[in-house]
């Protein structure tokens, strides 16, 4: 095995890593902020009901990636691209 195969491996994974980390980032801060703000009511309110944090923070998740989704692909089809320019260098 060639040293620069292992440099391409661990580069590739470096780089699916901070995709996977873009494109997660954003919809669990959302959840994040949801879930905080619904904590501080029912904190004030006293309402203690369980389902109460799951409907909200779900809603929001799914809406913000909705309105992300254009983004979020580009960002996996600029890394796919990427992955079959490398793997069509190494079979020239």
């Amino acid at each position: 095995m060639d040293p620069t195969d292992i440099d391409l491996a661990v580069d590739l994974g470096r780089q699916a890593l901070w995709v996977a980390v873009k494109l997660s980032f954003a919809p669990l801060l959302v959840g994040l902020v949801v879930g905080v703000v619904i904590s501080v009511f029912q904190a004030a309110t006293q309402v203690q009901e369980q389902t109460l944090t799951f409907i909200p923070k779900m809603a929001a998740v799914v809406l913000t990636l909705f309105v992300l989704m254009p983004w979020l692909l580009a960002i996996l089809v600029e890394y796919t691209e990427e992955i079959f320019l490398v793997w069509m260098q190494q079979w020239r």
